[in-house]
């Protein structure tokens, strides 16, 4: 298997705090790097020196093949009620989500409603529209509902959506989990207004597709000393540097939660405001991968 090869760019947009050093740092970076299964590979490592992007920062990332006879992508969700009846919604953690459902890896996947359960944006799972976007039809689309993660034929892609609540229902997949921004397509990088979300450093997931054919599931740990997080121009940078051709930012924040089957959450989830692997939050629905 071909290894991640990061990218040196010698020109760095002045917009972005990103610099031609942090291409180096990422270049020399130490990583601790186990194979998970067949084909399959975990890598992690922590610069707690303040080294990249003038922070410390905690990154894990599993490398799945594009094509694979061993495993299988699924979409997976804490319930399925209509939305109609929010009060019944259902929350629970990524790590729960993946032992109900068999999973050998999961990290958790789009937008949710904190209070009442239940995903804020359309998800399809094996042809059944189980939640839908809490917009009416032709609505200005929220930034988390233009950009999809889709499942056909047992490969990720990731689909550049519009503006307007909608066009999911266009889409002729099986699988299908809005979020968002979109981060890169097609090798290049999206336009990201400017607004809080997306300039502040927070805890962020990460769904991308290599140029090589790989699928890079990304956690940036943040909220702590240890981990500062990122911003999405720092999590673009990343995923460019990784050789990301698609990238798609997923929900994050305290949500950030990446898990293995025998290691259990791997990254420093931060709702409990500590630097370990307790702090996993409840959330509607994930990303998995399971044996066949």
């Amino acid at each position: 298997m071909k290894p991640i090869v990061f990218l040196l760019f010698a020109t760095i947009t002045t917009i972005h705090a990103q610099t031609a050093a942090d291409s180096v740092v990422l270049y020399n970076a130490k990583w601790d790097i186990q194979e998970i299964d067949r084909g399959i590979k975990w890598r992690k490592t922590h610069f707690n020196e303040k080294q990249l992007f003038n922070a410390n920062q905690s990154i894990n990332i599993l490398e799945i093949p594009f094509k694979s006879r061993k495993h299988r992508w699924a979409i997976v969700t804490a319930d399925s009620l209509d939305k109609k009846n929010k009060a019944q919604g259902q929350l629970r953690p990524t790590s729960t989500l993946a032992k109900e459902n068999q999973a050998l890896l999961a990290i958790n996947g789009g937008f949710f409603d904190v209070k009442n359960g239940g995903s804020v944006d359309f998800i399809k799972v094996n042809g059944k529209v189980v939640d839908t976007t809490r917009l009416g039809i032709g609505n200005q689309a929220a930034f988390h509902g233009q950009a999809a993660i889709v499942i056909h034929h047992n490969r990720l892609r990731i689909i550049k959506g519009a503006s307007t609540v909608g066009w999911e229902y266009t889409l002729q997949y099986q699988n299908v989990m809005l979020a968002g921004p979109l981060l890169r397509l097609n090798g290049t990088d999206e336009a990201l207004p400017k607004n809080a979300f997306n300039d502040n450093r927070h805890p962020r997931s990460c769904a991308c597709i290599t140029d090589n054919k790989k699928v890079l599931l990304i956690t940036v740990d943040g909220r702590s000393a240890e981990s500062y997080g990122m911003n999405l121009a720092e999590l673009t940078f990343l995923a460019r540097q990784l050789g990301c051709r698609d990238a798609l930012n997923l929900d994050g924040g305290g949500s950030t939660t990446l898990w293995i089957e025998g290691k259990g959450v791997v990254n420093y989830p931060s709702d409990n405001k500590k630097f370990d692997h307790e702090g996993e939050r409840a959330v509607s629905n994930a990303l998995v991968v399971k044996r066949k």
